[in-house]
């Protein structure tokens, strides 16, 4: 068996566990074991947060049920020309040229 430690629990908290292990005719240890494992065994009330396949079960089902649909898969052609030209030539004005010496950095002391 493993044993956990709580720390910082408010004496309030503390009381009513208490006062709930006396009604239930146990010690506190074995009261707050029995909640810690109901709580445990219990189906989560939260519901379980929205995954991808959460969105794409409802749509899978719907093809599985009326059947798929075949697309036609267009040829490949060769990729278009890109216009990196256009943007080497606009970034070229804010490119430190070597004419501007760079100035020495000052050392902290």
């Amino acid at each position: 068996m493993a044993t956990i430690l709580v720390r910082k629990v408010d004496e309030s908290v503390k009381r009513q566990l208490r006062r709930q292990a006396a009604e239930h005719g146990r010690s506190l240890e074995a009261e707050v074991r029995e909640i810690l494992s109901r709580c445990v065994n219990q189906p989560s009330q939260v519901p379980r947060p929205v995954t991808g396949l959460d969105l794409v079960r409802p749509l899978r089902e719907f093809v599985e049920k009326y059947g798929g649909v075949e697309l036609p898969i267009p040829p490949r052609t060769p990729m278009r020309e890109l216009p990196f030209q256009e943007f080497q030539e606009d970034q070229a004005t804010f490119r430190r040229t070597e004419a501007k010496p760079r100035k020495p950095r000052r050392r902290r002391k």
